[in-house]
């Protein structure tokens, strides 16, 4: 009786310790592809991506007239989701990613200026003071950033809303968390960044002031251009650096529709041919026009479209609309990096990981721990097992 007891002992000792092992395969397991797919994977995409080389012309390149180079990163349309039509679980994933990707290129890319253009929130339009508040401190935890890197924010139809629902209560709770600031210039690199909500052309109060601002901001520009050749015409005030500005808004000019665009990353074949609607897919040819007079810029960067594609206007003046940021609007989302100086400027395009990537690998894990449990329970050979007999059969015939 006693030797039955012992045998019964030792079985169940064997038992226990095969399934506390099996329960630590799976936990290790399953915690290896968490880690994969929730940290390791971006920095294994993001680590792909450089600053790319300004080209300078060979004046540039003697001893003491080398121009600092600017590193800034940009990206458009997050859509941090509200409390009206944001899922709770749409946001736990979709919010952790754009967290989990800015956070790793912060790291490993090291940008001095961030800039995102537009469309921060989904539901900014119509959002209640709570609801606000609740998302701005969202935005602030996911896009945290060291105090050397400045972050900088263009307005969208999305945060205000469009021409006729902006109002200036939503502007100024905007302006109020958002620096207002519509010239910026750092190491002689003038930025101009637009409320192209604004542009609407019909002689609206804000939409007057906001013209108003460029005008104002263009005759500095100018005049600082014009400082050079004449001294002391600036007045008493510090004029920006006299470089072409870099234009920074979230509507793109108008264009008739995406049908040039191409690239991976371009609208889809059936939406590329939609005539764009102007006021409402991109600004008004008034507006655009206006914009490239008053400014003269040499580089323009826009979002909206949620869609990558590159423009020339007058044969001279490039934009570069920069797809979303948020795997809500893009399978494949994406950034722009850009390395400038006063005169010269380059770019490349950095990509995030791919959702389908992420989803495919969450559904072979699981089948293969669906496997892993049925070979424990012994409901299905192992195929180690199933292998090896399969080729002695083999050898034997």
């Amino acid at each position: 009786m006693a030797a039955l007891r012992f045998g019964f002992g030792r079985l169940n000792s064997h038992l226990w310790k095969r399934r506390s092992f099996l329960l630590l395969k799976l936990t290790a397991f399953v915690c290896s592809v968490l880690l994969f797919c929730e940290f390791f994977i971006y920095y294994l995409v993001i680590l792909r991506c450089n600053w790319p080389e300004v080209k300078t012309a060979a004046r540039d390149r003697e001893p003491g007239t080398l121009k600092p180079v600017l590193n800034a990163m940009f990206l458009a349309d997050t859509h941090l989701l509200g409390e009206i039509r944001g899922h709770w679980l749409d946001k736990l994933r979709r919010e952790w990613q754009m967290e989990r990707a800015f956070q790793t290129a912060l790291w490993l890319l090291q940008p001095e200026v961030v800039f995102i253009l537009g469309d921060i929130f989904d539901e900014g339009k119509w959002s209640s003071p709570q609801a606000w508040a609740d998302d701005v401190e969202r935005f602030q935890k996911m896009f945290r950033h060291p105090g050397h890197v400045q972050l900088k924010v263009v307005v969208g139809n999305h945060d205000i809303g469009f021409h006729y629902q902006m109002s200036r209560y939503r502007i100024k709770r905007f302006e109020k968390v958002f620096n207002p600031e519509r010239l910026f210039s750092w190491k002689g690199i003038n930025f101009v960044m637009v409320n192209s909500v604004a542009l609407e052309g019909d002689g609206c109060s804000i939409c007057s002031e906001a013209e108003a601002e460029l005008v104002d901001i263009s005759r500095r520009l100018n005049c600082s251009r014009e400082q050079e050749l004449r001294p002391g015409r600036c007045g008493d005030g510090q004029p920006p650096p006299a470089s072409a500005p870099v234009l920074l808004q979230h509507f793109p000019l108008y264009r008739p529709s995406d049908a040039n665009c191409s690239g991976e990353d371009a609208a889809p074949p059936e939406e590329k041919a939609i005539p764009f609607k102007e006021r409402y897919d991109v600004l008004s040819r008034a507006a655009s026009q206006k914009l490239l007079w008053w400014l003269q810029p040499r580089l323009v960067l826009s979002g909206h479209t949620h869609s990558g594609c590159e423009v020339l206007h007058g044969a001279r003046v490039p934009e570069v609309s920069v797809p979303s940021f948020s795997w809500r609007n893009r399978n494949d989302p994406s950034f722009i990096v850009g390395s400038l100086t006063p005169t010269e400027y380059a770019l490349a395009k950095c990509y995030l990981p791919l959702e389908d990537t992420v989803l495919i690998t969450y559904c072979a894990a699981a089948g293969f721990l669906v496997v892993l449990v049925l070979v424990h329970l012994g409901l299905v050979a192992s195929p180690v097992l199933f292998g090896y007999k399969l080729l002695r059969k083999f050898k034997t015939m």
